[in-house]
């Protein structure tokens, strides 16, 4: 029994314990959250989605044969158990290339699920839920299902010409917003029962159809909304009286499990209750970002104050500077004025900003941050005065901080909160890794 298969079995017992998936792929993030495992003692899941990591190279510049060899090689550095490692892939389907026509794009994405289980990826999200081309935006449950069947026996031949075991699968077609929702929010209605029930009786007739049945004993989990969401400014939190008819869902659906996308920002007690009711993997990605944003601009002002010929706010004019050269990312989701897309473009929740970081001109600007501070203890004024998360959480070390551990904490602040959920036992992490 697989890690992930172990989280069904403990659901069935009664007694359910989550995992975070950590779906980032920046180098500190992964560094971190491997650090953050091989501390606790606990497994870690890390996803790649289709626009981050494919064939092609995603915005990462990386196929997932690179992503897999990026992750080891950051686990063995650390001196996490590769062992306890899974490696998923999430949103797998046709999204990169839904400007092309169906039969172009599911080719594309046929050829990318190919690529990510051959390259080690033991679970696979199967998301053929949007449209492509003259289609509508979504599809109804049996194209997508089709579709899915289509890409998973894709799947299944890639694992046995590699050798390895097949991928267990999560299906649903009911996904949030990737990246956050693009209005204010003020309420959120969670997936119905009949919707869900739908989507998992649907997959079900349609892969038997097509001739994959054998990977519905490995189909494990199913993502719904659970009533969770956050926008630019707006965080919508669970609420389990909303969600009580979706949960009992999974009474009658012993072999399943939910995931929930977009739990970025929830507080830490919705966190455990999400767990608690069958929301047991929790993915959470711009929440890890942003909380390293935040640090990485702390560590800016101490900077400008430590140094006088470090540039007042020097990573963060460089930011903006490209930003505004390469509006790609952010100008068709942040509107207003200017002063508000400036805004938006540094502090939004939606953390698209997150989409520049592997850019050469922001590696140049943190890597001239790194040098300013190379070799500095942070005086502790300052840490309390521009980064006082850092400040609370480093209370009682023994070493002052550096700018390293600064950004291991902010991530580690963020994954606490997903361990204590998780796995409540596990309790909070100590070390900065």
């Amino acid at each position: 029994m697989t890690i992930l298969q172990d989280l069904v079995d403990a659901r069935r017992r009664g007694a359910p314990r989550g995992i975070t998936s950590v779906c980032s792929a920046h180098p500190v993030v992964i560094e971190t959250a491997l650090a953050h495992g091989r501390d606790l003692g606990a497994p870690v899941l890390i996803e790649a989605t289709c626009n981050q990591v494919n064939q092609d190279g995603g915005y990462t510049g990386m196929t997932p044969a690179d992503f897999h060899r990026f992750v080891l090689d950051r686990a063995g550095a650390c001196g996490f158990d590769s062992g306890r490692l899974v490696l998923g892939g999430d949103h797998l389907g046709p999204n990169p290339w839904r400007h092309l026509d169906a039969a172009q794009a599911m080719d594309k994405a046929e050829a990318m699920m190919t690529a990510f289980v051959a390259a080690g990826f033991a679970k696979i999200h199967l998301d053929a839920s949007m449209g492509c081309r003259g289609e509508p935006e979504a599809l109804d449950d049996e194209t997508t299902a089709r579709r899915a069947a289509r890409l998973t026996r894709a799947a299944e031949k890639a694992a046995r010409e590699a050798g390895l075991p097949p991928p267990v699968y999560i299906i649903g077609t009911e996904v949030p917003t990737p990246g956050g929702a693009l209005h204010a929010l003020d309420g959120l209605q969670p997936t119905s029962a009949a919707a869900a029930r739908r989507t998992i009786a649907t997959h079900r007739e349609i892969f038997r159809l097509e001739g994959v049945e054998e990977a519905l004993e490995r189909v494990i989990g199913v993502v719904v909304q659970p009533g969770v969401e956050f926008g630019h400014e707006d965080v919508v939190v669970y609420e389990p009286e909303k969600a009580r008819e979706l949960v009992a869902v999974l009474d009658d659906e012993p072999s399943l499990v939910f995931e929930a996308h977009s739990t970025d920002y929830q507080p830490r007690d919705r966190l455990a209750r999400l767990v608690a009711d069958g929301f047991v993997i929790l993915k959470v990605g711009p929440g890890l970002t942003f909380a390293l944003r935040e640090a990485l601009y702390g560590l800016d002002l101490i900077a400008g104050e430590l140094e006088p010929g470090y540039a007042e706010r020097s990573l963060t004019k460089a930011m903006e500077a490209l930003m505004l050269a390469e509006p790609g990312y952010w100008q068709r989701y942040y509107h207003g004025g200017p002063a508000e897309q400036r805004v938006l473009r540094h502090y939004s929740y939606s953390d698209r900003i997150r989409y520049y970081w592997p850019h050469p001109a922001a590696i140049r600007a943190v890597e001239a941050l790194a040098r300013t501070l190379a070799g500095r203890a942070l005086p502790a004024t300052l840490v309390h005065q521009f980064l006082p998360a850092a400040d609370n959480a480093g209370n009682g070390r023994d070493a002052p901080l550096d700018m390293a551990a600064c950004l291991a904490l902010a991530v580690r602040r963020v994954l606490d909160d997903y361990a204590s959920a998780a796995a409540p036992e596990a309790g909070r992490s100590e070390a900065a890794g």
